[in-house]
């Protein structure tokens, strides 16, 4: 998800009113691609390919991470994605701190597709004014069912599913698919989500 950035943003919704509460919504931007040039790294991996945005809506399960500072103590983590009437993209990453009956973290943003190659597989994620970071989808279940997502420099790496959890079989394809794109999947780290009822 699950992407945030280094500006630290703290919400929280009680009743009607809107309170500062001690929340990080840390947005992908600042950590995944700064604020340089859009154009991807020379060595960056491929992606899935064209991406139906419709189909990619909804809310996603982590599954598995790089450890991610913006991410600490995070568990339950999901990222939802919803269009609105005007077409934009909107993104809601949330996780419970440290325990199934901690408080909510929520980092709400926009998401907008790269104009170097508009087919859905590379998106802008924004959390917070003028930043933006490279989220791009590396694999795709073809009945959209788990994706595989990361930064184009490797440095951050989710395994998201439509489920709270996945067959320890489907999760070991998935890493050898990262670490075939050379992504570190020896440091991945697994989300701890809710027991299904």
């Amino acid at each position: 998800m699950s992407v945030f950035s280094t500006v630290i943003l703290l919400n929280r919704v009680e009743g009607v009113a809107m309170k500062r509460y001690g929340f990080v919504a840390v947005v992908v931007s600042g950590l995944l691609a700064g604020c340089g040039p859009k154009v991807p790294p020379v060595n960056a991996p491929p992606t899935a390919g064209p991406v139906d945005m419709d189909r990619y809506m909804g809310t996603w399960y982590e599954i598995a991470s790089l450890p991610a500072p913006f991410q600490e103590g995070c568990v339950a983590t999901t990222a939802k994605y919803e269009k609105t009437f005007d077409g934009t993209i909107e993104v809601t990453n949330r996780c419970l701190h440290e325990s199934f009956r901690g408080r909510e973290r929520e980092a709400k943003g926009t998401a907008r597709l790269d104009p170097l190659l508009p087919d859905g597989s590379r998106l802008f994620v924004s959390f917070f004014p003028f930043t933006e970071g490279a989220y791009w989808v590396l694999a795709l279940d073809a009945g959209y069912r788990w994706s595989v997502v990361g930064s184009p420099d490797r440095r951050y790496l989710w395994i998201l599913s439509r489920t709270p959890t996945m067959s320890k079989s489907q999760y070991e394809i998935l890493k050898g698919k990262a670490e075939r794109l050379g992504y570190p999947v020896s440091k991945l780290v697994l989300t701890q989500q809710p027991p299904i009822p």
